[in-house]
């Protein structure tokens, strides 16, 4: 079994932390992971939710945070939230490719998150970035986005590739996170199957033992199960539950 820890995207179970995220805390915790990275707080506050994670027996493996929380004069206030949960990874989930796509949009979102990774030294905060299909739709050079991005950044910057939004674009993330795996310190799992039906980690068209040999020896602290497609008539929590004992089957 795998000693890196299994935490779950709380984007995934996004209608019930609205509804009720310390309780949905408590169901993610019963049903085996050892972690969430958040994706919003619903009204509540950092030492609530931390006290929270405490009783049910979880760590925070980060945020997903949008890039004006962690620019000027907020990245100071969005630290201290994510320190206080337990945390240091501060990871910008999307960005618009109308703003930074292609070859010289990538070099200026490398350049952004070089500037916000030196400025969160401060804070003892890591600043990474997260795919979505764009960053791995193919540029004339033959390099995606997210290569570029990574390839001029420092390597303070967190390479949190989602391997099914990869996918989406056409792409592959398992040679990047080869490439950068001293960089992925968070890394997610998403799965993504040509049959809606599959959509499940273990069960989709994923290579799965090719993602985890790429990262071996490397640096990842958490994996990150992100499932934003619920095959009927699984709910949502049905979903994120298989996919964790379908890991665990993996020897995860």
């Amino acid at each position: 079994m795998s000693n890196i820890p299994i935490a779950l995207q709380l984007y995934s179970l996004r209608d019930d932390c609205a509804k009720d995220l310390l309780g949905t805390l408590g169901d993610v915790a019963a049903m085996g992971y050892q972690a969430v990275e958040f994706a919003g707080y619903f009204g509540h506050d950092a030492q609530t939710i931390r006290k929270r994670l405490d009783e049910v027996g979880l760590q925070c493996a980060g945020v997903h945070t949008a890039l004006p929380t962690v620019q000027g004069d907020e990245l100071a206030k969005t630290a201290e939230f994510v320190h206080t949960l337990g945390s240091p990874y501060l990871v910008i989930p999307y960005v618009s490719p109308d703003t930074f796509g292609g070859q010289e949009g990538s070099l200026k979102l490398g350049q952004t998150l070089a500037e916000i990774a030196e400025e969160a030294k401060k804070y003892g905060s890591l600043v990474g970035y997260h795919n979505h299909a764009w960053e791995f739709e193919a540029l004339p050079s033959g390099q995606t986005p997210m290569e570029v991005v990574f390839d001029n950044t420092p390597p303070e910057v967190v390479f949190q590739a989602d391997t099914g939004n990869a996918q989406d674009g056409g792409g592959n993330a398992i040679p990047l996170l080869a490439k950068f795996k001293d960089r992925a310190q968070t890394v997610h799992l998403k799965p993504w199957a040509q049959d809606f039906s599959h959509y499940f980690l273990g069960e989709d068209d994923t290579p799965w033992p090719e993602v985890f040999k790429a990262l071996e020896g490397g640096a990842t602290k958490f994996y990150i199960v992100e499932q934003e497609r619920y095959p009927e008539p699984n709910t949502p929590k049905e979903c994120v539950k298989r996919c964790l004992e379908n890991l665990k089957k993996m020897g995860i």
